[in-house]
């Protein structure tokens, strides 16, 4: 019988071999292949099948072989790892038979592509649409694999990448990241990496676009790099197909918008390669200002984010104060009950109406030419006195009233104040910019400050949400408690 079957052995484990392949290679007169597969298939070929090895990158040979020994009327089995469809030997087999007139039937029989052997021992990658790219340009221009490239990230595909660095190809990689990130693709994004699968090397190993180093891969990985809806879970890679969220989408429309809003403003961030500690309350400063300018005047100190949330998770941040009620208001109810926090503004305290008429008291009787003397303090000065009295070590948070600030300054400067932490956005003309040079002296203290004239309730109410949601970072999945 002259016959051509072009089999798919799988990713290498005889686990993995389907038994339609395990018969065809039982019947198989002549086997042609790389030499290196045939390790995987003598077991199973009868005895005096004839295995014939025509070297690496000598595909056009192999398939001449085939065809030539198809001919005589033996059975030929053409072996390719993985899928024999997927960057292997089916393809050009048509090819040739179609170049040769040839009336060799031919027959393809599917295997398990390395990329879904990699998936499944991540976990479940690829549960949504999907496309492969290969960064080998042996056969394909490079300008061809960037629109290619580019096409799967701003297209928002799973994307599982073959061929993704060798000793000469090492920079195609470090590419590909480029243009994922510069397409909006998160940093945070999950990227799963499988070295040698199914096979007694195999490794497996989980990171994010942001922390992909190309110089940890080499020829034999498989990489899936995860949609925008991919999260890391229990140290597996998931990609939800939607039916959760489309059995709760009733209850969670502002989450959605949020998610969506985000991954806009990641495509539009002049930077968005940044440590999550700082990319998180960033994410939420400009949802709330629709404005970029954040990336330049959102000040704040190394791992800040990181220091105040777990300052909740041990315990010893349990209390929130705020200059205005409008900060407080702005503050998720939700995640303020999840965490077991309290939130405080004096504004409106009786105790404040009292110390603000005692100062102007003091000064109308030509007491000492200090400020609060000369009834110079304010509601925000008098609020923060207060507060420094009942709850010193809570996280202040200032969001109109640059006194407030100065305050809280002055306060810890004379050691009756220690905060968990500080989030100094007034906004305004007159001294708010001098109110942030001041709290910047505070070195000891974990700070989140918004640079200049800029700043309001609504958004030191948003950074303080995105302490209390830190733990939502990973996966950046914003939205939580709204």
């Amino acid at each position: 019988m002259k016959k051509i079957i072009v089999a798919g052995l799988g990713p290498g484990s005889s686990d993995d071999m389907t038994p339609a392949v395990l018969d065809a290679l039982r019947e198989a007169d002549v086997v042609v292949g790389y030499k290196y597969y045939f390790r995987f298939v003598e077991p199973y070929v009868k005895d005096g099948c004839e295995c014939v090895d025509t070297g690496m990158k000598r595909e056009r040979e192999r398939a001449e072989q085939a065809f030539s020994m198809a001919e005589q009327g033996k059975t030929v089995v053409v072996i390719s790892s993985g899928d024999a469809g997927i960057y292997g030997m089916a393809p050009l087999i048509y090819e040739m038979s179609r170049q040769r007139g040839s009336e060799v039937e031919i027959a393809v029989l599917p295997g398990i592509s390395a990329f879904q052997k990699a998936a499944s021992l991540l976990g479940a990658p690829i549960g949504h649409d999907l496309c492969i790219v290969s960064l080998s340009d042996l056969m394909t221009p490079w300008a061809l694999i960037e629109r290619r490239v580019r096409a799967a990230a701003s297209g928002d595909f799973v994307t599982a990448v073959y061929n993704p660095r060798s000793h000469e190809r090492y920079w195609q990689l470090s590419r590909l990241r480029e243009l994922f990130l510069q397409e909006g693709r998160s940093v945070m994004t999950p990227v799963g990496i499988v070295r040698q699968a199914g096979r007694p090397e195999q490794d497996v190993r989980l990171t994010t676009l942001g922390d992909l180093d190309p110089e940890q891969v080499d020829m034999f990985c498989v990489l899936i790099i995860g949609n925008s809806q991919s999260y890391q879970w229990q140290g597996k890679f998931i990609t939800p197909r939607g039916y959760y969220k489309k059995a709760t989408q009733g209850q969670s429309v502002g989450q959605t918008i949020m998610n969506e809003s985000f991954r806009t403003i990641l495509s539009e961030m002049k930077n968005p390669d940044v440590p999550k500690w700082r990319l998180w309350p960033l994410l939420h400063a400009i949802h709330t200002t629709v404005d970029f300018g954040m990336e330049e005047n959102l000040l704040m100190d190394e791992c800040a984010t990181e220091i105040l949330y777990k300052k909740i998770q041990d315990g010893s941040l349990r209390h929130i104060v705020t200059d205005v009620t409008m900060a407080a208001a702005g503050i998720r109810k939700g995640a303020l009950a999840r965490l077991d926090i309290e939130v405080h503004c004096y504004i409106n305290d009786p105790r404040v109406a009292e110390i603000v008429k005692s100062y102007s008291s003091a000064g109308n009787q030509g007491a000492s030419p200090s400020r609060e003397a000369a009834g110079l303090i304010t509601r925000s000065q008098a609020a923060m006195q207060v507060a420094a009295e009942e709850y010193p070590d809570a996280l202040y948070v200032v969001g109109n009233a640059p006194t407030a600030l100065f305050e809280i300054c002055d306060l810890v400067r004379k050691g009756k104040l220690q905060p968990a932490g500080i989030i100094a956005a007034p906004v305004g003309f007159v001294h708010v910019c001098e109110s942030k040079h001041a709290v910047k002296t505070l070195k000891h203290i974990p700070k989140i400050i918004v640079e200049g004239r800029k700043g309001g309730s609504n958004l030191a109410a948003t950074l303080c949400n995105a302490i209390l949601t830190y733990d939502d970072a990973a996966q950046l999945r914003p939205g939580r408690d709204v």
